[in-house]
């Protein structure tokens, strides 16, 4: 996106929605993303490439609030 990143998006609508639920996926490893600070421990993440069914499965985990 153009100048804002996913985790900042997510930052700024949970301002106002708390109970938003946040799925993010990247190409870098999640160790890597966490060490660097571009997301916080514990934030959903789908490291890419996935398939279908991993999305499918991993979407309805966090809706679930699993």
């Amino acid at each position: 996106m153009p100048k804002m990143s996913g985790p900042e998006l997510a930052k700024r609508l949970g301002a106002t929605r708390p109970n938003m639920r946040v799925l993010c996926m990247s190409g870098y490893t999640d160790d890597s993303i966490v060490r660097h600070g571009v997301l916080d421990s514990g934030v959903e993440y789908l490291q890419k490439p996935i398939t279908p069914e991993t999305l499918t499965r991993k979407v309805r985990e966090v809706l679930d609030g699993a």
